[in-house]
């Protein structure tokens, strides 16, 4: 095995943790070739993540022996190969920029995911974005009469595809909670503003109207509570007095697909572990 494996993990801390984890990939023939951790003490957790060479054991073996180690540490555990691509279904609605955008990175090679389906609240052909040949495009549409038939026509899709990861690539529809439960550290969102601040319709407008010097977006997981999930990335963008809404709306289009990227980025990496309502991004 020549490819890389990913660990993560979190527990309770205590001392030795990391003598411990590292020990055991060292007795199993691995070589340790990235390593990060952070000790929350506030909370008392501990989280860890560690990129190794696996020598000449398999993953399997790596896993038989990480089980009894968790169970002796009380570990919550992932363990991967780096080149597994996960499958990945976007969301969208009219505006397209982060979808292109994330389809454009995927085709760089940037962003290790496989798109198995797009599906949006529109008909194709409102979105101007070139989409990979093989990739299908679902129309959904919704009201707020048939949203629990759309919902369950997505779910059937998320099961179909396998999908591990759903992007809301502007997806304007906000998600039930049960679905938002389902979906819970494996659904990312973009907001359109640096939460906190600016909610509902309109932002930039908002943000116009009270003369702000900085404009932002959140990359977050998606939570039944609405713009209030745990945050992975988030980028801002300076402005002035000269500038009039329309500038706004074009500036928030670029920070929007990029701070969408990076956080899929850090997902698809296991870069990101839950924290309780916040997130620890172990970046590279």
């Amino acid at each position: 095995m020549s490819d890389r494996l990913i660990l993560t993990l979190s527990c309770r801390d205590r001392r030795g943790i990391t003598a411990r984890v590292t020990g055991l990939l060292f007795e199993q023939g691995g070589n340790v070739l990235e390593a990060q951790q952070f000790n929350d003490i506030a909370d008392g957790e501990f989280f860890m993540r560690v990129a190794f060479a696996p020598g000449g054991t398999t993953i399997e073996g790596y896993r038989r022996a990480l089980t009894g180690l968790a169970e002796e540490l009380g570990l919550r555990w992932t363990l991967r190969a780096a080149s597994d691509k996960r499958r990945v279904l976007i969301l969208v609605s009219k505006f397209d920029h982060c979808l292109s955008d994330l389809l454009y990175r995927q085709r760089l090679g940037e962003l290790p995911m496989d798109v198995v389906a797009i599906a949006g609240n529109h008909p194709r052909a409102v979105l101007s974005a070139a989409l990979p040949d093989g990739v299908p495009y679902h129309h959904l549409p919704v009201t707020p009469e048939t949203k629990p038939q759309q919902e369950a026509a997505l779910r059937a899709l998320i099961d179909a595809t396998g999908a591990e990861l759903v992007v809301l690539a502007r997806y304007m529809q906000v998600l039930s909670d049960a679905l938002s439960a389902e979906l819970a550290g494996r659904c990312i969102n973009i907001h359109h503003s640096f939460l906190p601040g600016f909610k509902g319709a309109k932002p930039y407008h908002q943000a116009h109207a009270r003369g702000v010097k900085m404009i932002g977006a959140t990359a977050h997981y998606v939570t039944a509570d609405l713009d209030e999930g745990p945050i992975i990335h988030q980028d801002v963008e300076p402005i002035s007095h000269a500038d009039a809404p329309e500038d706004l709306v074009r500036k928030g289009r670029d920070i929007e697909r990029r701070v969408l990227a990076e956080a899929v980025r850090l997902h698809l990496e296991d870069r990101v572990l839950l924290n309780g309502s916040r997130t620890v991004v172990f970046r590279s």
